[in-house]
Parts: structure tokens; C-alpha cells; sequence
């Protein structure tokens, strides 16, 4: 699959496979029903309408954004670029902690304060410009603030999906084919459905895929709200998860 099925096919597929009708998503989004028909029969959708049918879908904003083949707005890009260092420390550290842990990490993140946005965040260009599935689900890691290596390290501790750091660049390009077990655990990083993520991106699961692990799930959901972090608050956060893995390893008999 190489060509954009369009919004509006992708759209309706989640609808059939929810059990909705335009109506029913129109009055969860907020909108008119000749809004979402409108998307349906082929029409772009607006960014006023994208953010409104996220919530109502159960996606994140920025995926829609990406499957819609859409510019992400700044205001739903990770806060800083520079964060991205340390990204994929706090998910490998975090995950090695028990669930309390892992649960007092995601409380320290939420806590933080908002800072200031200081530039736009761009992603890594992927070459050739692709807007293939592979560009899709590379973009959505992207913005979860995670570079080629940040995807390599973070993949390989929470799934089995074992890949040198390049092999993301190939698959963002569309030179390197998404498989059924690369969706599988593409869509536990990213807190998607795998199901949903294979029939968006046109892969065929011959098998019903395994529930995420919890240590995955809660990856997932650091990952999402560390994007709002500062380069520094992001350092702090992975130092603090070190330091707990420390403690663990210290007091174990």
C-alpha cells in the first residue's frame, strides 16, 4: 500500500468497525452530521474538525493530523526538540521499575509545570518524502519525541521488535515493508489499537495480536506525557528513574 486510501476511507472504516454512524460521531465531536458525511465522501477534513473528532474516536489529536496527511499544528508538537535525548531513557529505565514505580514517574510528569514554548519542533525529514503507511506510524513516534535511536532503544525494551536505528529511517522512506509483528508493536508504543493501526495502515494480521505487556502500556503512556517536557525537566525525570532503578538493585536481597 503506497497510496493515501484518503481520510474519509479511513474514517469510515472506524465507524464500521465501532459500530457508528456519521450522526452518532458528529454529536461525540460536536459537530454537524453533514460535517462528518462530508469527510466521508472524500472531502478533507478541517483542522477545527480533526481536533474534534480525535476525542471523540479515542485518538490523539496529532495521529489524526498525520493519517489525515495534514502539517501538525505547533501547539500539538512535543514542547521541546531537545527533549528528545532523553526520551528514550526515561522509557528504559522507567520500564525496569515495578509498577509503583512506573506509576510515581507518570505522577512526577504530570506535576511538572508548563513551560514556555522557545521554537517550533521539525521532526527529521524522511527521504524520499513518503506518504506511505511506514511515514505515517514513524511521523507518530516522531512526535512522541522520539529520534531514529530513541525508537531502536525504546522499541527493544518494551516489544520484541529488535532494529538498528537506520532501519527506522527505511521504514519512514517506505524502503523497508511494515509487517504484522512491526504494527503489533508499533501500536503498543503508541497507545493504538493494533487492530486499528493494521487496517489503517493496510497490514494484514493474520492473528488476533497478543494485549501490550503492562510495562508497554504505561510506556505508552509516559511517552505521550513527557511531550509537554523541557529538555531539563525531561533530564531530571530519566535521572530520577535511574536513581529508582538504583535503589531497587540495592535493596534487593
Amino acid at each position: 500500500m503506497t497510496e493515501h486510501p484518503g481520510f474519509g476511507a479511513m474514517l469510515a472504516w472506524l465507524l464500521d468497525h465501532r459500530g457508528l454512524i456519521a450522526q452518532e460521531l458528529a454529536d461525540r465531536a460536536g459537530a454537524t452530521a453533514e460535517e462528518v458525511r462530508a469527510v466521508l465522501a472524500g472531502k478533507s477534513p478541517s483542522e477545527v474538525l480533526l481536533r474534534r473528532l480525535a476525542p471523540a474516536l479515542g485518538f490523539h489529536a496529532v495521529d489524526l493530523f498525520i493519517l489525515a496527511g495534514w502539517a501538525v499544528p505547533d501547539d500539538l508538537a512535543p514542547l521541546d526538540a531537545a527533549a528528545a535525548k532523553w526520551a528514550a531513557s526515561m522509557v528504559t529505565d522507567t520500564v525496569r521499575l515495578p509498577e509503583a514505580g512506573r506509576c510515581e514517574l507518570l505522577r512526577l510528569i504530570r506535576s511538572l509545570p508548563q513551560e514556555e514554548r522557545r521554537s517550533s519542533f521539525a521532526p527529521k525529514p524522511l527521504v524520499p518524502l513518503a506518504r506511505g503507511p511506514g511515514a505515517w506510524v514513524i511521523r507518530m513516534l516522531q512526535y512522541r519525541n522520539l529520534n531514529w535511536m530513541g525508537m531502536a532503544r525504546a522499541l527493544a525494551f518494551v516489544t520484541p521488535t529488535y532494529l538498528s536505528a537506520s532501519t527506522y529511517g527505511l521504514i519512514g522512506s517506505g524502503r523497508k515493508e511494515l509487517t504484522p509483528r512491526l504494527v503489533t508493536d508499533f501500536a503498543a508504543l503508541l497507545g493504538i489499537t493494533a487492530g486499528e493501526l493494521a487496517a489503517l495502515t493496510g497490514v494484514f494480521l493474520r492473528e488476533v495480536p497478543p494485549t501490550p505487556s503492562p510495562e508497554a502500556m504505561d510506556a505508552a503512556v509516559l511517552l505521550w506525557e513527557a511531550r509537554r517536557l523541557s529538555a531539563d525537566q525531561a533530564r531530571h525525570v530519566s535521572e530520577l528513574a535511574r536513581s529508582l532503578r538504583g535503589d531497587l538493585r540495592c535493596h534487593r536481597p
